[in-house]
């Protein structure tokens, strides 16, 4: 087994774009990027990357996944041989260490771990809306948030009694253990488990697939004796470290701008995103480490980092950009004026008027430091020495030597010294960080020859969650009907309590319908008539009913909005992605270790096949004729569903405003779109 953390590394480093762009030539589409596919002869580009998501899909052969799944898949590699091949690609040194029972367990109790959290943030959002609620509620509203805003980032409300949750979460089936060890609860010494959070604010803190991990809680009282921030403490599915706050709803924006700006706290983020500054996150109070550095450079090289313009918003500026500068990546500086924040700035002026400021105020860290050290060592002789090392020694973090170059001469000219006086301090330092690397990498091969090395569970191929080592990875993580983040595997020790998963009951029978044309028929190949609006001619082979499924389903950026649907959806295709026939994958499902899985998949498949239309079916001759009808059939009624439903909330939503309120114009319009797209998808029924 590769350590979890090697693997992490090798996931930050391999960029879907940069990957199959070794094999194609890759034109940019809007945000995507397009090619003829690999997989298949075509004439017409039909195979996309999604640098955003970090995955491939064609829409001519149906193949698709991560950076990872397309090596596999090209190259006719498994899994750790992938791996392998990326990290030699990026110069990545791999120890590998056996998995042990003990790793495998882990990584499944990590899964139930990410369930309690998810049932924690829901039941804080519930609660929001309660009579107590309003107390959190009235508080956002003074921070100038809207409901909208409210909604996006789940922000929610902990009432005041010591055991709310526990007793919710635990009359749903989630047991002790995992509250405490998630840390939303814990035990005092007397043996009672009482709640961490109550009479406070909630943000949740979501990891890059959108899967909440941790919160952070505020209270809103003005007594000094208690503390104004409570956070989770670090457990195995939270590491301060690793994370960014806002990052999962940022990295979109991020990389279409090819850009990331960096604040403080949890309003400054989410001001930022109202306001309509997208592609902004925190660090939560925390200089950036190494792992965020990573996380970033998935998605841009550029950095611009806004501290307040107090007299410790300039000192904090010169603090902890080391491992950004050494990460490779351009750091540039914004200075807010004297007495606000990124919250507050963001509050008060309007978009433009923020972006230009930024625009306009933005500078190079290298220069900034050089002049601010500079005002401060005056003429002190001791002092500017010191100064001039100081800007050496940080020139010297940034590994491109080009660059390196660059700022030799610039900053030369701001201390009125000698050029080779700077590179020769650069040479010296440079040459002590590289032996300290040396050293550092030998005493990780030390320990991890010795069994000291290596993580609890294995990273998907996508670097957002975790699955079972040698699997294909899960597609995309997030959807525009939002939609919960992409499932991963593990149901350890959360039992079902009347299938907790399936939360959307209106769009449950849609989803169950194609879930079980999956299950039964996925590799049986839909052979349409020539003259059929589904026939594509410049299919070598006709798509099997999974691939038409899939891809109709990419197509719109849908996944299921029942969890219980959703995972066994991801856990089929991994298989399928296999090449395993469907007997095989049959099997499979219907003895797996995930609880969920398991009992859907038994259902599905070994129940009399019971379509939605059945009384046609004794019309129909063959299975042929079966599937290319009801099939398409399916996806549509899905989609009708999903544009009734959201016509359904736009219709509340519209009935609670004021016909003068500006947002009432928006959700008319969003409202007579929906309704054209309604009458479309009802025509088409109609034909099929």
């Amino acid at each position: 087994m590769i350590p979890r953390q090697t693997v992490e590394q090798i996931l930050d480093a391999a960029k879907i774009e940069g990957v199959v762009g070794d094999f194609v030539t890759l034109k940019r589409r809007g945000a995507n990027l397009v090619a003829c596919c690999p997989f298949h002869n075509e004439k017409t580009p039909s195979f996309y990357v999604s640098p955003a998501k970090g995955i491939y899909k064609c829409f001519g052969c149906g193949k698709s996944g991560t950076a990872v799944g397309f090596i596999m898949e090209h190259e006719n590699l498994t899994y750790s041989e992938a791996l392998k091949y990326l990290a030699k690609k990026y110069g990545i040194e791999v120890v590998e260490k056996e998995e042990t029972a003990e790793d495998i367990a882990a990584r499944q109790r990590g899964e139930s771990l990410m369930l309690v959290s998810e049932f924690a943030k829901n039941f804080f959002v519930r609660q929001l809306a309660t009579e107590e609620g309003q107390i959190g509620y009235a508080y956002f509203k003074s921070r100038g948030l809207e409901d909208e805003t409210i909604a996006s980032f789940g922000l929610g409300w902990a009432p005041q009694g010591r055991n709310n949750l526990q007793k919710a979460a635990r009359e749903a089936g989630f047991k002790e253990e995992y509250l405490i060890d998630t840390g939303l609860c814990f035990k005092t010494e007397d043996g009672k488990v009482l709640d961490r959070f109550y009479d406070r604010v909630v943000f949740p803190i979501q990891n890059i697939a959108g899967r909440v991990i941790a919160f952070g809680c505020r209270t809103l009282k003005s007594d000094k004796t208690v503390a104004k921030y409570v956070n989770s403490p670090e457990t195995e599915i939270y590491q301060k470290r690793t994370t960014l706050y806002g990052m999962y709803q940022a990295k979109g924006e991020v990389h279409k701008q090819d850009k990331f700006i960096l604040v403080e706290g949890y309003l400054d983020v989410i001001s930022m995103h109202q306001l309509g500054i997208k592609n902004v996150a925190a660090s939560s109070g925390t200089s950036l480490t190494v792992e965020q550095v990573r996380l970033i450079r998935r998605f841009t090289d550029n950095v611009t980092i806004i501290y307040d313009g107090d007299s410790a918003g300039i000192h904090a500026a010169l603090r902890g950009i080391g491992l950004v500068l050494e990460g490779g990546l351009n750091v540039k500086v914004v200075l807010l004026p004297d007495g606000d924040d990124p919250d507050s700035f963001a509050r008060k002026h309007t978009l433009q008027e923020v972006q230009d400021f930024i625009k306009d105020n933005e500078q190079d860290f290298i220069g900034f430091k050089t002049r601010m050290l500079l005002d401060d060592a005056g003429n002190d002789p001791i002092k500017r020495a010191t100064l001039i090392n100081d800007i050496a020694d940080t020139i010297a973090l940034i590994p491109d030597p080009v660059k390196r170059g660059v700022y030799v001469p610039f900053a030369a000219g701001e201390l009125r010294i000698d050029e080779q006086l700077l590179f020769d301090r650069i040479k010296r330092t440079r040459e002590k960080m590289l032996e300290e690397k040396r050293r550092e990498r030998e005493r990780e091969q030390a320990s991890a020859t010795q069994g000291g090395a290596g993580g609890n569970y294995g990273a998907d191929a996508s670097g957002t969650g975790y699955y079972p080592q040698g699997e294909q990875a899960p597609w995309p993580d997030s959807d525009p009907y939002g939609a919960s983040a992409t499932p991963t595997d593990s149901y350890v020790g959360v039992p079902l309590v009347s299938d907790p998963l399936v939360t959307d009951r209106k769009l449950e029978p849609f989803e169950a319908e194609l879930l079980r044309f999956i299950l039964r028929n996925g590799r049986t190949p839909l052979l349409f008539d020539l003259d059929s609006e589904y026939y594509n001619k410049d299919l070598e082979e006709p798509p099997t009913v999974a691939e038409f499924i899939d891809g109709s389903l990419f197509a719109d950026e849908i996944v299921f909005s029942n969890e219980s649907y959703a995972r066994t959806y991801a856990q089929y295709f991994r298989l399928y992605n296999q090449g395993l026939p469907q007997e095989t994958i049959s099997v499979r499902l219907m003895s797996d270790p995930d609880d969920v899985i398991r009992e859907i998949s038994k259902r599905m498949i070994q129940d009399d096949y019971i379509l939605t239309v059945k009384k046609f079916e004794a019309s129909l001759t063959n299975e042929n004729t079966v599937l290319t009808t009801f099939v398409p059939k399916a996806i549509i009624s899905y989609s009708k569903a999903r544009v009734e439903k959201r016509l359904k909330d736009l219709t509340k939503a519209l009935g609670s405003l004021s016909p003068d309120d500006e947002k009432s114009t928006a959700i008319m319009s969003e409202i007579m779109k929906l309704n054209k797209y309604k009458k479309a998808i009802t025509n088409k029924l109609g034909r099929v």
